[in-house]
């Protein structure tokens, strides 16, 4: 019996919608991907250009699609950047380096792109606005509606057996309140906003955040500034010891804001600024997905889905790629976009409805026995690799590498540690080698 070929949109060209592209015509699908920028990338398409309103929060400010700075480097080493049967080749290349800059994964996923052929699927300039399902309320058709972001001011409806939906993380800031902040008169902005450093020489720049993006830009910053400042939650005295950063003050979190420049800390502490960079992070945005509740986002839980995939009184005829976070990116949404294409091609079969939202709040047990908060709904024990592990039983591929667990483990534990210069010392190779797995391609 011949494999159904679904008529499939995939919202974005960054790296899960080119897997999942990738993917799905693999299994025969028919394949359209929609993607707003001129170019494929997604969050790795670097644009010197920033928002007209630096913190974000303005919902009719002109949006810039990039999030990333130009010293970006990549916090994976490039061997679990690649994917199974396509790694991130260093020979013959820009930048050579083991964690390379942000240039060189952009090239890596043109070159994907290019050798697949996802070119020709992709409409470039397209923006998704609207996708729900179309008039006639058939459960198999959606309507998925864009307008064009080339100035012609193009727009039109296409309708879609499925939609699989790989718009990123990292488009609607989170932003830090506290009192006075509307007030203050300094400069704000959300990390999303921050290009290169030049702009805040000679200024007092307070960071607030504590992330990987917090330190990075705080590194980037400290020889212009004339002093950075990071403020920061965290009450773990061990832990704010480990991510110290020589030459930045460090500070519990931001109490008020003085309409005289001064920021007042929790500890009693204060200091006059010219800058707070809101390095907090980003929730899970879907203004395109109309579902009538049936898939929201609560505290950034995006929800009801099935193994972070599938909503299930919508399954398998809408499903997310990447949504979890702590995990090995390229592998992991590779993984996912396997397992889709095999459920729309009905290789593989889902479990009832009721079965997969009997899943669901077991996950959100489990959440709550960790201790952690909602918004940690898609955090992965990234030291397990259970998920990955599952996805893998479920495909029938051959069993979860164990380089890749334990090279994903070794990156947790320096991302922990007080090494800052850990990307430029670890000798992967070598460390292979005494982990006894040998030279890996790559």
């Amino acid at each position: 019996m011949a494999k159904p070929h679904v008529k499939v949109a995939v919202i974005g060209a960054g790296m899960s919608g080119l897997v999942a592209a990738r993917e799905l015509r693999r299994e025969g699908h028919r394949v359209v991907v929609f993607e707003s920028s001129n170019d494929v990338g997604g969050t790795w398409l670097y644009d010197p250009r920033v928002e007209t309103d630096p913190l974000g929060s303005d919902p009719d400010r002109e949006v810039v699609h990039a999030s990333i700075y130009q010293s970006l480097r990549t916090n994976l080493p490039r061997q679990l950047m690649g994917f199974s049967d396509y790694p991130f080749l260093e020979k013959g290349c820009g930048d050579p380096r083991t964690f390379p800059g942000h240039q060189e994964v952009l090239r890596f996923f043109r070159r994907f792109a290019e050798d697949f052929g996802l070119i020709e699927l992709i409409r470039f300039k397209h923006k998704v606005v609207r996708v729900e399902h179309a008039i006639d309320g058939r459960r198999d058709e959606w309507a998925v509606e864009w307008r064009t972001c080339n100035g012609e001011e193009a727009a039109g409806v296409d309708v879609f057996e499925a939609v699989v939906v790989c718009n990123g993380k990292h488009t609607q800031p989170k932003i830090a309140e506290f009192p006075g902040r509307s007030t203050w008169p300094g400069e704000q902005l959300h990390s999303r906003n921050y290009r290169v450093p030049e702009p805040y020489k000679d200024k007092i720049v307070v960071i607030i955040g504590k992330g990987i993006s917090a330190i990075e830009i705080a590194k980037d910053i400290l020889p212009f500034a004339r002093e950075v400042h990071q403020a920061s939650r965290e009450t773990n005295a061990h832990v704010l010891k480990l991510r110290k950063l020589d030459g930045v003050f460090p500070h519990t979190m931001i109490a008020r804001g003085e309409e005289d420049g001064r920021l007042v800390f929790q500890d009693g502490s204060s200091v006059y600024a010219d800058v707070i960079i809101h390095c907090t992070g980003y929730s899970y945005h879907f203004p395109f997905l109309k579902t009538k509740g049936l898939v929201s986002v609560d505290n950034n839980c995006v929800g009801p889905l099935y193994k972070h995939v599938f909503p299930p009184s919508l399954a398998p005829r809408l499903s997310f790629i990447d949504i979890p976070f702590l995990t090995v990116h390229a592998y992991h949404s590779e993984l996912q976009s396997k397992w889709v294409a095999k459920v729309l091609s009905g290789e593989l079969v889902l479990p009832s409805e009721e079965e997969m939202m009997s899943s669901v709040q077991e996950h959100y047990q489990r959440i709550e026995e960790l201790g952690w908060p909602k918004r940690h709904t898609h955090k992965l024990e990234m030291e397990k690799f259970e998920y990955e592990k599952w996805l893998v039983g479920q495909l029938g591929l051959p069993p979860f590498e164990q380089w890749r667990e334990k090279m994903g483990f070794a990156v947790f534990k320096f991302l922990q540690s007080s090494d800052q210069n850990w990307r430029d010392t670890w000798d992967v190779e070598k460390w292979m080698q005494e982990e006894g797995f040998g030279k890996q391609s790559h």
